[in-house]
């Protein structure tokens, strides 16, 4: 499918889709909880599906119902084919470690995408915990060769190639027969990412303890209690409908929690730098179209704002950096690569270095942009595309449902002028 979106304004008042993030993380551990738990407003959608079979696969019973996913966790054991991870890497690094614990040999794998984003790291975390894990030179597939258990004892990762590693032996970690204590050897890069995981983990009655500068975690063995969890609003989705609202028209969000360890909340205080008209009201979050400046930027922390970032960078008047961007290199696509070649096709300069991005602002202008089967380049794109002058052209429009299935939809009823043109 191809989406064509041509200059328009949006305006009115939606909903966040619920957090992809939360709906992974309450799944697994709902799926390590003895007993039913229900999982209330998960997101559906691609990613989403990809755990919720894989658990399948693993002994888990998924009953889903609109609205709610009753999860009957415990009782793993061996699946009767490879495990498909679709192209979710939270899918296959959490669940590779929550193989650890299934008694028989568990493969893993996914897309070709997925096949060239790196698990080494937790491979070897795993592996210094007492579990038998082998990766394809550090890449997908993942055979895991399970004993029903995990020694656990002390590990050393880095913390700055994915959180999902560090996430990932923390789901774990409490299930080991001597504790964990994991210690890092980098900075932990995505740190909001890792809080998100314990924050999940206390919601099923397990407690993780850490230093203050997140490097050292330890966890005693603790049960996972069943639990009725409710997913919190996406802020990774809401910040492509904020930044419509700030680049096409006025558009006010509900369903998003003000005080989030979402690390994708940060795109309330870039609009703000940016002096976008933005107000915070009790059940909503409003922001009209607005002259945007360019900012300097770190992303460190919340490495799925750039490429949104960097559309609302190339409307904005002025020059903009954007830093930390490295890993961006290692995501669904090579985030950097296909923004620049985006932004060049609709007539933004750019300048790309190691771990920085300068954008030189000005008006865009429509045109065709591949997003590399990458959600975020396409939402990030159509948005720009109401903005430019002419049309845009999305190849692949249909790869946003890894995230958010509805995005054109919801363009659509704001008021935005979109065409989709399918295949014959």
């Amino acid at each position: 499918m191809e989406v064509l979106v041509k200059r328009s304004a949006v305006m009115g008042r939606t909903t966040a889709p619920p957090s992809k993030s939360y709906t992974h993380r309450g799944l697994l551990c709902a799926a390590l909880a003895e007993g039913r738990s229900r999982v209330l407003s998960p997101l559906v959608s691609d990613d989403t599906e990809a755990t919720a079979e894989v658990l399948s696969k693993l002994g888990v019973k998924i009953t889903r119902n609109r609205g709610v996913w009753e999860v009957e966790g415990g009782g793993l054991h061996e699946p009767e084919e490879t495990l498909y991870c679709r192209e979710s890497g939270t899918t296959l690094r959490m669940t590779a470690a929550l193989c650890t614990l299934v008694e028989g040999a568990c493969t893993l794998t996914g897309a070709p995408s997925l096949t060239r984003r790196p698990v080494g790291p937790l491979i070897d975390g795993l592996n210094q915990l007492g579990a038998d894990c082998t990766s394809s030179d550090g890449f997908p597939p993942v055979v895991v060769r399970g004993r029903g258990r995990l020694r656990g004892g002390a590990a050393r990762i880095r913390g700055d190639v994915s959180s999902q590693f560090v996430s990932a032996i923390l789901l774990v970690a409490p299930r080991a027969e001597e504790g964990v204590m994991l210690k890092l050897t980098t900075p932990l890069e995505s740190r909001p990412y890792v809080l998100m995981t314990m924050e999940t983990q206390r919601a099923f009655n397990v407690d993780v303890q850490t230093t203050g500068e997140m490097n050292e975690f330890t966890v005693q063995g603790q049960r996972y209690e069943p639990s009725d969890y409710v997913v919190e609003g996406d802020w990774s989705s809401a910040s492509y409908l904020l930044a419509g609202g700030a680049l096409a028209g006025s558009i006010e969000l509900t369903g998003l929690k003000g005080e989030s360890s979402q690390a994708d909340a940060a795109i309330v205080e870039i609009l703000r730098m940016m002096g976008a008209d933005i107000s915070i009201r009790d059940d909503s979050i409003a922001v009209e179209r607005s002259r945007l400046r360019g900012i300097d930027f770190e992303v460190f922390d919340c490495p799925d704002l750039f490429p949104i970032l960097s559309v609302l960078c190339a409307a904005a008047e002025g020059d903009s950096v954007i830093r930390g961007i490295r890993r961006l290199r290692l995501k669904e696509s090579d985030r950097v690569a296909a923004v620049a070649e985006g932004l060049t096709r609709m007539g933004v300069k750019t300048v790309e270095e190691e771990n920085s991005f300068i954008i030189l602002g000005c008006t865009p202008r429509g045109g065709v942009i591949d997003p590399h089967g990458d959600h975020r380049i396409a939402m990030a794109f159509g948005v720009l595309g109401l903005a430019a002058e002419g049309e845009t052209r999305i190849l692949d429009g249909e790869c946003v449902s890894k995230s958010f299935p509805g995005f054109w939809r919801v363009l659509e009823d704001l008021g935005a002028d979109i065409r989709r043109e399918y295949d014959e």
